[in-house]
């Protein structure tokens, strides 16, 4: 049974919040990312400006892809290929400090680009559900949110080798 829309629209915070379906869901995980994204904006020093530039450049993207599930494709080869290639700048700015597992831990915001990280392999995986679900959507989607994930993995990085915090490696006694 499907709820219905309540009469006062003080009662409704999303016109999909009811659906039973995964979309509503995967909207939802989008809009938390670009929310994250915003906080560790808030956070970020001054002289980050590149890192800055990037994640506002980043926030659009991510309503885009929210969108692009249930509405028309919003993420193109071009948005990969951007992300792709700030990601590998980071990347070379600081190759050779992490060999392995890291720990998800520094000072801010990158714990808070961790759960940027965590939220955009969320995202994969509703992706991955909608698929099963029977919902059809570009393949730019899954390749973006991927590119995503690691993409603030690796700001993590960058900052740390920036503000000469060290990682601290994890050991795994499981593999």
């Amino acid at each position: 049974m499907r709820r219905p829309k309540p009469a006062d629209l003080r009662e409704w915070c999303y016109p999909f919040i009811y659906e039973t379906r995964l979309t509503c869901d995967y909207e939802i995980l989008t809009d938390e990312l670009c929310c994250h994204i915003g906080v560790v904006l808030a956070m970020l020093p001054e002289e980050f400006a590149d890192i800055r530039a990037d994640l506002e450049q980043l926030q659009p993207l991510i309503y885009n892809l929210n969108g692009s599930v249930r509405g028309k494709n919003g993420i193109f080869e071009a948005d990969i290929e951007w992300l792709k290639t700030r990601y590998t700048y980071y990347q070379q700015v600081s190759e050779g400090r992490v060999t392995g597992f890291v720990l998800p831990r520094g000072p801010a915001p990158v714990p808070q680009l961790h759960l940027c990280r965590c939220t955009g392999k969320k995202i994969v995986r509703m992706l991955v559900r909608l698929e099963q679900e029977g919902r059809s959507f570009d393949e730019t989607l899954p390749r973006f949110a991927n590119v995503l994930a690691n993409f603030f993995f690796v700001l993590t990085v960058a900052i740390k080798h920036r503000l000469n915090v060290e990682e601290v490696p994890y050991i795994s006694i499981n593999y």
